[in-house]
């Protein structure tokens, strides 16, 4: 049922495609990030507030093993 830490060990990196905010149960607002990997692939993470307002499309992200969310690469 709880996923949060269960990706923890993955390592990925890609270009921002699109920002999403949702608050399906009316109180949490959920904030995701659609990014595109190197591959090709789509992948839709979410990340706390404060990354999701420093980031736009065209952004690159990084997430690295062992980190429990993706950074800004520069």
């Amino acid at each position: 049922m709880f996923k949060r830490g269960r990706n923890r060990d993955e390592a990925w990196e890609g270009v921002i495609t699109g920002k999403k905010r949702s608050s399906p149960d009316g109180q949490n607002m959920y904030h995701r990030l659609v990014v595109t990997l190197g591959d090709g692939t789509v992948k839709e993470v979410r990340v706390r507030r404060a990354l999701w307002k420093s980031v736009e499309p065209g952004d690159r992200v990084v997430k690295r093993p062992g980190e429990t969310a993706p950074v800004k690469t520069v």
